[in-house]
C-alpha cells in the first residue's frame, strides 16, 4: 500500500512535518494498521494525527464480547493502551503525595494495615511505583477472569510474602502494580483510582482517557490486534520470577475485547484512550505541573518523578532499567537527549514520553500489537522525528 492510499488525518504545526512523514512511513513499512500520535510543547498541541483502519475481524463473544469498531480510525477512536495506563496511576499517587495525603516513603501499612502481613511491614508506595516491592505476581493460581476482581487480588497480596527483598531489585509488576496502587489510592482518598483519575485529571483537562471505560464509549473503541503469542517470559524456567509473573495468568490480548475488562478498573493495563488524550494527561507534568489552566502537581511534585529508586537489571524485562517514582528514566532502555525525561509504554507498542526540560508530552497509540514486552520501532521513529523537529 502506498502512503497516498492510507487515510491519515489531523494537524502538524510548521516545522513538525517530519513527524507526519514518519507516521505515514509506519503504515507503509512498519505494518501499522490503525494508530494515532500526538505531541504538545509548552502546553500547545503541535502534532495531532490519526490514520489507518480500526477494523479488526476477530471473533465475537455473544455473551461478553463487544463488537469491534469498523472503518477508518477516527479522531475520537480510543483503544486499550495496556501499560501506558501505569503512567496515569502513578500520576494519581504523585498528586496525593503532593497534597501531603500520601507519603511515598511511609509503609503502605500506614494506610492499609492488612498489608503488613508476612514481612511487608516496611514496604512503601515507592517500592510499588518502582517495581521493587517483590509482588510482581501472585502465589495462588489465577485465571484471566480473576483480573476483573480487584478485591480478591489485593486481599491475596496483603497476605502474601514478597518474592524478593523489597527495594533491592526490580521485577516488572506487569499487572499487579495497578491493583496495589489502586488500593493505596482508595485507602488514602476514599475514591477508587479510576474515579480519582476521572475527577481530578481527565475531567479538568477534558481528556478522553478512562480507567474503567463506560458503556457510552463502546461505539468508539477499536480492538487491539493481538501479537502471535500471549504475554509470557523469555525465561523458560517454570519456577522463575519471570514465569510466575507473566504466566499466572498468561494474559491473551483478546481478553481486552470483553466488556467486563473495559468496565473494570485495571490501572496497570486496562486504560482506554488515544494519543491525544495520553499526551494531554501528561501535558501539565511536562510543563512543571500546570498547563491549560489546570494544575496537577507543584514543581516539587514533578521533581519527585526523578527520585531514582532503582537502576540495574530487572527480573522480568530483558533490559536494564532506571526507575523513578512510577516512570522509567533515561538510560539504555530510553536514550533521550534531556535528563528530566520520563516515560513508559504499553504491551505491543504504545508509548508515552514526558520531557520536562523541553516541556514536551508525546504519545503514540496503535491497534496492531508488536511482539514482546518492550515495544518496537514505530513509536521510536516518531519520537526521533519529534526531537529532530525541535532541534532543527
Amino acid at each position: 500500500m502506498s502512503n497516498n492510499e492510507i487515510p491519515v488525518h489531523g494537524t502538524v504545526a510548521p516545522g513538525f512535518e517530519a513527524v507526519r512523514t514518519a507516521f505515514e512511513a509506519n503504515f507503509a513499512t512498519q505494518g501499522d494498521v490503525g494508530a494515532s500520535v500526538a505531541i504538545t510543547i509548552g502546553g500547545d498541541t503541535v502534532v495531532d494525527l490519526w490514520g489507518g483502519t480500526a477494523t479488526f475481524d476477530g471473533p465475537d463473544d455473544d455473551e461478553a464480547g463487544v463488537p469491534g469498531v469498523e472503518g477508518d480510525w477516527q479522531e475520537d477512536t480510543i483503544i486499550n493502551v495496556w501499560s501506558t495506563t501505569k503512567t496515569m496511576a502513578a500520576l494519581c499517587c504523585l498528586m496525593l503525595a503532593d497534597r501531603g495525603e500520601l507519603d511515598l516513603y511511609a509503609p503502605i501499612a500506614t494506610y492499609w494495615p492488612e498489608f503488613a502481613a508476612n514481612g511487608k511491614e516496611a514496604v512503601a508506595t515507592r517500592h510499588v511505583l518502582s517495581h521493587t516491592a517483590g509482588l510482581s505476581g501472585w502465589d495462588e493460581p489465577l485465571t484471566m477472569f480473576d483480573l476483573l476482581d480487584h478485591d480478591k487480588l489485593v486481599t491475596l497480596h496483603a497476605a502474601q510474602a514478597p518474592w524478593w527483598e523489597p527495594g533491592t531489585k526490580s521485577g516488572y509488576h506487569a499487572i499487579s502494580q495497578g491493583y496495589l496502587l489502586g488500593e493505596i489510592v482508595k485507602r488514602v482518598d476514599g475514591r477508587t483510582l479510576g474515579t480519582f483519575f476521572a475527577e481530578e485529571v481527565a475531567g479538568p483537562l477534558g481528556a478522553d482517557f478512562h480507567i474503567g471505560t463506560p458503556p457510552e464509549c463502546d461505539a468508539r473503541v477499536a480492538r487491539v490486534i493481538p501479537p502471535t503469542s500471549p504475554l509470557t517470559a523469555a525465561d523458560a524456567d517454570p519456577g522463575s520470577i519471570a514465569m510466575r509473573t507473566f504466566g499466572n495468568p498468561a494474559l491473551g490480548a483478546e481478553f481486552s475485547w470483553r466488556k467486563d475488562w473495559r468496565r473494570a478498573e485495571i490501572p496497570a493495563a486496562g486504560g482506554h484512550g488515544n494519543a491525544r488524550s495520553v499526551a494531554l494527561c501528561h501535558t501539565p507534568t511536562a510543563c512543571g505541573g500546570t498547563a491549560r489552566g489546570v494544575t496537577l502537581l507543584s514543581e516539587e511534585g514533578v521533581a519527585r518523578i526523578f527520585d531514582v529508586q532503582y537502576e540495574g537489571p530487572d527480573y522480568n524485562l530483558p533490559l536494564p532499567l532506571k526507575l523513578g517514582m512510577g516512570y522509567g528514566l533515561p538510560g539504555e532502555m530510553m536514550p533521550v537527549p534531556n535528563p528530566r525525561t520520563c516515560f513508559w509504554g504499553g504491551w505491543g507498542g504504545s508509548l508515552a514520553i514526558i520531557d520536562v526540560d523541553a516541556q514536551m508530552s508525546f504519545s503514540y497509540v496503535m491497534n496492531r500489537m508488536g511482539e514482546g514486552t518492550t515495544g518496537d520501532l514505530r513509536g521510536a521513529g516518531l519520537l526521533l522525528a519529534a526531537y529532530g523537529a525541535m532541534m532543527s
